[in-house]
């Protein structure tokens, strides 16, 4: 099933790929367009992982360099029956996380040094958790798909304005069509982001509340997320926002709405959902459990060597 969603996505980018290259230069420019969006196509399928890990500098730990922070994702692959993936770690103040690849087998996760340092171990596994439930259910091709082709089609629409309008391009619509791909198409492209996103993000996160088995864990990692999301600026991201939908929390600046205009639904929904999930799972003689904070610090682990070369971030939670 998620094969032919991808196939259906692909082929509704490519027409609308398409569709923008023949408002900017007519039938010739709509052939271009074709051939570059297979180029694209073919050359995502194989490289659009890397290209993103290499987007926000990802740095690839192992055992030696992160053992705790690999540890966890081991552990948590192994209980999801996952190969294990490549893991990552992001220099980025910013609390967030993403996974990426074309299948399980080649699959990454990367978290960044703020989220680390932040978040408690049970709510690093409830995010990490969270991103190997979308390699999992294979989301994570389709959304690192979504990503470089909505960028290429917002800035094919960008282009229009320097290459469209004038009659030697054979623009049958002229400065019409122009207006069309500079406005329409980028839209478009990025209402297909939203809707790939928001509604793979609440079966994550139930999927990741089974892998870790702490919900309010990853409720309240979302929480904290959320909240220094829109404190604490993600210059990559905001330099490239094709990909926000990758990641477990919108990272662009004021970003709040449960709406069309969303690339994730409200945090405030997916903890409550996470809560009922909790109280599903709880006997009912259980105490109830603070929304704001409803995970306390099972532990505080020295998380040795974070990046490369046993390199140490800031002081944190776990330092």
């Amino acid at each position: 099933m998620n094969l032919m969603r991808t196939a259906m996505l692909l082929a509704f980018m490519t027409a609308l790929f398409m569709a923008v290259g023949f408002l900017i230069g007519g039938r010739g420019g709509m052939m271009i367009a074709l051939v570059i969006a297979a180029g694209m196509n073919f050359f995502s399928y194989w490289n659009s992982d890397s290209m993103v890990l290499r987007m926000y500098r990802a740095q690839e730990v192992d055992e030696r360099t992160a053992p705790e922070y690999y540890g966890i994702v081991r552990d948590l692959a192994r209980n999801a029956g996952l190969p294990m993936p490549k893991v990552y770690v992001i220099d980025n103040p910013q609390p967030n996380a993403f996974a990426t690849g074309r299948n399980p087998e080649n699959a990454a996760v990367a978290a960044s040094t703020g989220l680390l340092q932040a978040l408690s171990y049970d709510e690093v596994a409830g995010v990490m958790a969270h991103e190997l439930a979308h390699v999992q259910n294979r989301d994570t091709l389709t959304m690192t798909l979504t990503a470089t082709l909505a960028g290429a089609i917002s800035m094919l629409g960008n282009f229009a304005f320097f290459f469209g309008g004038n009659r030697e391009n054979n623009n049958p619509l002229g400065f019409i069509g122009v207006l069309v791909a500079m406005i329409v198409a980028p839209f478009a492209a990025m209402i297909v982001q939203m809707a790939v996103s928001r509604t793979r993000e609440y079966s994550a996160d139930r999927r990741g509340a089974e892998i870790c088995g702490k919900p309010l864990a990853l409720a309240s990692a979302l929480a904290k997320i959320s909240n220094f999301a829109h404190q604490v600026p993600n210059d990559e991201a905001e330099r490239n926002p094709a990909t926000a939908h990758m990641f477990i929390i919108n990272p662009l600046s004021g970003e709040r709405m449960d709406s069309l205009f969303s690339t994730h639904p409200a945090t405030e929904n997916r903890i409550a959902a996470l809560q009922q999930m909790a109280a599903e799972m709880q006997p009912v003689s259980t105490p109830p459990v603070r929304a704001d904070n409803p995970v306390r610090k099972s532990r505080s682990v020295p998380p040795t060597g974070w990046g490369r070369g046993g390199s140490q971030p800031p002081k944190g939670p776990w330092s």
